[in-house]
């Protein structure tokens, strides 16, 4: 399926997934699972149509035995309320990034070290590959499934009230983060002024000016309409960073391993698919961003890499990840220290 314009404007009015196919047979039926998956994404962004579409595929594959609603727009809580839902079993299903996961499973945003990957092709390689294994070790060891494929945040960028061009136009600047100990970390290290607010406080954090900018991926500027509210656009892609699809533990074990594996196909499935149309999108917003009257600039992000390095950030951030992480890390994206 191609996530287009009239794909993402009729899940936006609809606010439901795709049909369930032979729907009679299957709505006709009690569900013998009634699981909840909550994301902090709008009806439009391309992981809740793909999660609605897995959902949906799992309950006509299990003829209605698994019903997952998915609930998006952070309407069940903020995302460190849902991490702890998630742990408790209260919502058995989350999609949650991974700068945010760190939290609890610190490993989570190895992927995430400011200017660390260049482009996607290097991104799923890694999290596909050993890095991604890694990472998804340190997670299991926490009462959380995590499912095989990560789903794509994208490629971080800042929006602000002023242009931003060079590390120095960042100094004191109140920029909005995720609840991230890395992102915050990596705007100290440019001598900003980072705070962390929760995604669903973000619109009108910059619309009162308690902050004067944020940073986030395309889709999500887009879909949230962060554009109302910031003038300018730095293209900085400081950080990659994608959303993990975590279940309860507990509850994903009392399934039977048929239905846990017709879950895991189909929404291993979405996030992959996830990942093209994410890409498609980040492709095409920021013409469509220009002419809803985002000013952007691309500045040269080697001189951004130099005071991270000359502040010490890049060295700070081996020795808390350790010598085995760090080493996984520069196996995929090379030496960073």
């Amino acid at each position: 399926m191609q996530i287009t314009r009239r794909t993402v404007l009729k899940a936006a009015a609809s606010a439901v997934g795709i049909a369930a196919v032979g729907a009679p047979s299957v709505r006709a039926q009690t569900a013998v699972f009634n699981y909840k998956v909550a994301t902090n994404v709008p009806v439009t962004h391309p992981i809740y149509i793909r999660l609605s579409e897995a959902a949906e595929k799992t309950k006509a594959e299990t003829g209605g035995k698994v019903d997952i609603k998915v609930f998006p727009n952070g309407q069940l809580g903020s995302d460190t309320d849902l991490l702890s839902q998630v742990r408790s079993g209260s919502v058995e299903f989350l999609t949650l990034p991974g700068v945010i996961l760190a939290n609890l499973v610190p490993m989570a945003s190895l992927n995430s070290v400011g200017f660390a990957f260049h482009d996607y092709p290097a991104v799923w390689k890694a999290m596909d590959g050993d890095l991604g294994k890694y990472i998804r070790s340190h997670i299991e060891k926490t009462n959380l499934h995590v499912f095989d494929k990560v789903w794509d945040n994208g490629f971080r960028h800042i929006t602000s009230n002023k242009p931003i061009n060079t590390p120095a136009e960042l100094a004191n600047m109140k920029i909005r983060v995720p609840v991230s100990p890395l992102l915050l970390s990596l705007f100290k290290s440019l001598k900003a002024a980072p705070t962390p607010i929760n995604f669903n406080e973000l619109y009108s954090a910059l619309q009162t000016r308690i902050v004067d900018g944020q940073e986030n991926p395309f889709p999500i500027i887009t879909t949230a309409k962060l554009y109302e509210v910031q003038k300018y656009c730095a293209m900085t892609s400081h950080a990659w960073d994608g959303y993990w699809l975590l279940a309860n533990k507990h509850s994903f074990a009392a399934l039977p391993v048929a239905l846990q594996d017709i879950i895991t196909r189909n929404f291993n499935a979405a996030g992959v698919n996830q990942r093209a149309d994410s890409e498609k999108m980040a492709a095409d917003l920021q013409q469509e961003l220009a002419a809803k009257g985002l000013i952007f600039s691309k500045p040269a992000t080697a001189q951004f890499r130099q005071v991270l390095q000359q502040s010490g950030f890049y060295k700070e951030w081996k020795n808390k990840f350790g010598e085995e992480a760090w080493a996984q890390l520069e196996a995929a994206v090379g030496k960073l220290v």
